[in-house]
């Protein structure tokens, strides 16, 4: 990995116990009510283990976004970490049509440290074996990247206070 590339990091603090925020990222029907907002999300598969995969469709009215995660490395309940990626609706790796010189693949490693029943959660998110193109690509979208996130984050706090009533 080139030293200067570009990394997104989101930090996010939640009042919830580590093992309830895992299960919000592993278990697909808890995944499916905060990932990608205002659009709606299908999961087509989530196999959480190193070599499993976890095929995401998010449909905005007729149109459709693919995304597929390849895991690496999964160390329940601390660490989370794989290959994301854009791709077609046969889940090959494909650019993003809204964004063509968006990475292809981002490398992301999510984690998860707990304190006093309150958790931690840190994604960091790198081009993966980038193209010059993509690197500034996402470069340039960082500033606006934690938008999304943080709309995902609010529904996500709102799901941890659900399940903790």
């Amino acid at each position: 990995m080139m030293a200067d590339l570009p990394v997104y990091v989101l930090e996010r603090d939640f009042d919830a116990p580590r093992d309830l925020v895992w299960r919000t990222w592993t278990e697909a029907e808890l995944l499916v009510r905060w990932y990608g907002p205002n659009v709606e999300t299908v999961i087509h598969k989530l196999d959480v283990r190193p070599g499993g995969q976890w095929l995401n469709e998010m449909k905005m009215g007729d149109r459709s976004n693919y995304q597929r995660m390849d895991y690496i490395e999964v160390d329940a309940p601390e660490r989370l970490v794989g290959l994301m990626a854009n791709t077609d609706a046969g889940w090959n790796i494909a650019a993003d049509p809204m964004m063509p010189d968006w990475p292809r693949v981002l490398l992301t490693d999510v984690s998860f440290a707990e304190t006093a029943g309150k958790t931690k959660m840190r994604l960091v998110w790198s081009p993966h074996e980038a193209s010059e193109k993509e690197i500034v690509c996402f470069a340039a979208a960082m500033d606006g990247l934690g938008k999304g996130w943080g709309m995902g984050m609010e529904m996500l706090e709102q799901l941890l206070a659900e399940m903790q009533n």
